[in-house]
């Protein structure tokens, strides 16, 4: 359901733009525009991390201007703080955005009149327990994986799974997906595509080098422990951002996190007809 129009507004908006894309610049004019004339402060997030923004700032809303990319950093933002993301595409057909450039203002007004939607989002709850007693934490909207840094080589993750010990496997790598991240980068390993409606887990190998392959799809409350054992360096990736890099007597532990990410949406998802037209399956 959409914000109550009738709470007191922090007349606050987050802005993330393609840093890259010169429509992506002159649309963020515009909706500044739209936005300071209605009386909103417009903080335009850059390249901030998102763990460097104070958890006590609030905003009405968080709007990202570039294709998934962009609407993934933006949701990093977010998470935890309970704000609604809009999303205006500026890529191909997206998974996330729910609007067109030409199309903006007419959604920003709608944002303030409380006609909307919002759609909860499950994401990862990821820590590295290092070596050293360090540990590092982080979210992830799509994926969090284990990947191989060393070309022509492939590394050994020992997996247990809520607590109990599953595999050792020989791979380049092992990805941990939500279901929004389902036509990510699991999809592009063959992995199941889910609705984003749904709370589980996806474990994806990446090109094993042994007789079992296949996806495993978990209880968001069932955690995935993996260790790098022997072998060359791994890396943590998360949403495409690399994070740290681990190796062995490291710990990387996944699992489903509260709270969720916030998607604004206009009407019923749109999830199978944007997979059809991603596919090319309409009329078969």
């Amino acid at each position: 359901m959409g914000k109550d129009p009738s709470a007191p507004a922090q007349r606050q908006i987050a802005l993330a733009v393609h840093p890259l894309r010169s429509e992506a610049t002159a649309l963020a004019a515009r909706a500044r525009r739209w936005w300071e004339a209605r009386g909103y402060t417009v903080v335009d997030l850059g390249e901030t991390d998102p763990a460097d923004v104070p958890s006590d700032d609030t905003f009405d809303f968080a709007v990202s201007l570039g294709g998934d990319g962009t609407m993934l950093r933006t949701v990093q933002f977010t998470i935890g703080r309970g704000i609604p993301v809009l999303g205006v595409n500026l890529g191909s057909l997206g998974y996330l955005a729910q609007v067109e450039p030409a199309g903006m203002e007419a959604a920003f007004a709608r944002l303030v009149a409380g006609d909307f939607e919002v759609e909860e989002r499950m994401v990862l709850d990821v820590r590295v327990r290092q070596a050293d007693g360090g540990v590092v934490t982080a979210v992830g909207l799509n994926e969090a994986g284990v990947l191989k840094t060393t070309p022509g080589r492939t590394i050994r993750l020992d997996v247990a799974i809520a607590g109990h010990p599953f595999l050792s496997y020989v791979l380049d790598g092992l990805v941990v997906a939500t279901p929004t991240g389902s036509t990510g980068y699991n999809l592009s390993l063959r992995g199941p595509i889910v609705s984003p409606q749904l709370r589980l887990l996806i474990v994806t190998p990446i090109s094993a080098h042994m007789l079992f392959d296949r996806s495993l799809v978990l209880d968001p409350a069932e955690v995935v422990r993996i260790e790098p054992k022997d072998g060359p360096l791994a890396v943590l990736v998360i949403d495409g951002r690399t994070v740290v890099p681990v190796g062995p007597e490291d710990v990387v532990e996944v699992s489903g996190a509260e709270p969720a990410a916030y998607v604004v949406r206009f009407g019923p998802p749109q999830f199978h007809s944007i997979l059809a037209a991603k596919f090319g399956l309409g009329g078969r």
